[in-house]
């Protein structure tokens, strides 16, 4: 009878410790949250004044490149999520966004990169070149969330825009368009 009991016991145990390790095996499973380490410097023009260097918590989630940003104003680890940054291949927006939206909305990353504004931090020197490099043949859309005080403004989510942005004529963006769907 007691090596039954023991039987049982052990059994129980023995499955306990498989739904354990299971769960732990699942709890392990990597989140869209996890990869955001790029670390980048950079100002952004918000409803049309220049405001903080903000910094940047990149991911690429596609090769193209298609890259998402969280973005703060400091490295605090309480800091809040004001902007939501989208880099995206100028082969991906220059054939698809209408010149007056990417005025508007969309910056180049070769003008924002070559205005000397941008830096790429936590990386040896030649890894940030080759990160800029990549980023300078995209484009970027800003999305601010303003606050009043500690509480988001609601109703007031709106758009940011890089410092030097240039607004592009509609032969300019033909032309880049064209180049970009060759690359």
């Amino acid at each position: 009878m007691f090596r039954k009991i023991f039987v049982i016991a052990s059994c129980c145990v023995a499955m306990t410790c498989v739904a354990l390790a299971q769960d732990t095996k699942e709890a392990a499973k990597p989140s869209p949250a996890e990869g955001y380490n790029i670390h980048v410097l950079a100002p952004h023009l918000v409803n049309g004044k220049q405001s903080s260097p903000y910094h940047h918590y990149c991911k690429v989630v596609a090769p193209d490149p298609q890259i998402v940003c969280l973005i703060f104003e400091s490295t605090e680890p309480n800091a809040m999520l004001m902007q939501v940054e989208y880099i995206w291949a100028k082969s991906l927006t220059r054939p698809n966004v209408p010149l007056k939206q990417w005025n508007k909305y969309w910056h180049d990353h070769a003008v924002e990169i070559g205005g000397g504004r941008v830096k790429v931090l936590d990386l040896p020197d030649d890894k940030a070149k080759e990160v800029a490099d990549i980023v300078s043949k995209t484009d970027g859309y800003i999305i601010h969330i303003p606050f009043a005080g500690k509480i988001p403004d609601a109703g007031k989510v709106g758009y940011a825009q890089a410092v030097g942005h240039k607004p592009l004529t509609a032969a300019e963006y033909k032309k880049s368009a064209e180049a970009a769907g060759k690359k």
